[in-house]
């Protein structure tokens, strides 16, 4: 599988739970922290969650 680069661009401060448990799911807890994940449906489906708030690039 194809591995993409998510990067953490905004605060999760006021945001639903869903997506502050999201985002720890994804392994992002601060700005500007960055993770290397497998893509597959699981985590397309997270990241299209959580979209507006991380920069998603392909590696």
């Amino acid at each position: 599988m194809a591995k993409v680069k998510l990067t953490q661009v905004k605060s999760v401060i006021e945001r639903p739970k869903k997506q502050k448990l999201t985002m720890q799911a994804l392994g992002l807890t601060k700005i500007g922290r960055s993770v290397e994940v497998e893509s597959n449906p699981a985590i397309e489906g997270m990241i299209r969650k959580v979209n507006h708030l991380i920069r998603v690039e392909n590696c």
